[in-house]
């Protein structure tokens, strides 16, 4: 996997870049500082799977960047940063069609456990939005059109479905409680449910389990 990580501190990009090698030690890291890089970068780096962008950047238009880095590579998967956590910002970018909102505010196991959801093919949304009513089942983000559902969103299914706890699927998987609620999250989303009895019985209907 491919991840290209563009922002303007040096700092936050080595950072990031740690946290994504945990993830995975295979992850090949592509840096820019600023937008007329990264496009230079993603023209020549066509296999790139993920950019992970700073929306924060003085004079940066998200919808225009958004839309010039998919003409550039389609698939492509965005992730996008930011410091603020103001609900009405964070709900316009995910309306431009983006993975995941990662506030820069993050603690350490929220950034990875949002990082490795993204990679394994969920969308993160920050708890502050879904903490706030928002419908998010109408973004219209490249996973929630996806017909099935993530390996990892059907095995913490399959264990839902088993009448087991959080903390025991986190066990089942080898992952911390959190990421397992990252999971769920992303589960609820795909099937347009409110909780987990109701994503069981709409799974169950849908022949998924």
């Amino acid at each position: 996997m491919k991840v290209l990580i563009m922002d303007e501190q040096s700092l936050f990009r080595d950072g990031l870049s740690l946290r994504l090698k945990e993830i995975n030690e295979n992850i090949i890291i592509l840096q820019s500082s600023n937008l007329t890089e990264m496009q230079k970068i993603l023209s020549h780096e066509t296999d790139t799977d993920v950019v992970i962008l700073d929306i924060d950047l003085a004079g940066i238009n998200s919808t225009e960047t958004i839309t010039k880095i998919k003409n550039i590579i389609p698939t492509i998967k965005i992730i996008t940063t930011s410091t603020s956590e103001d609900i009405r910002n964070i709900k316009k970018i995910l309306s431009l069609g983006v993975d995941g909102y990662i506030p820069k505010r993050s603690n350490s196991n929220i950034l990875s456990g949002a990082l490795k959801l993204i990679l394994d093919g969920g969308t993160y949304i920050p708890p502050a939005m879904l903490n706030n009513g928002i419908d998010y089942s109408s973004f219209n983000s490249s996973s929630s059109l996806k017909k099935n559902l993530t390996n990892r969103q059907s095995q913490v299914l399959d264990l839902i479905a088993q009448g087991k706890s959080n903390k025991q699927i986190a066990y089942d998987m080898g992952v911390s409680e959190a990421t397992v609620k990252l999971h769920i999250n992303a589960l609820l989303r795909s099937l347009k449910v409110n909780n987990r009895t109701q994503a069981v019985i709409t799974a169950q209907k849908m022949g998924l389990i």
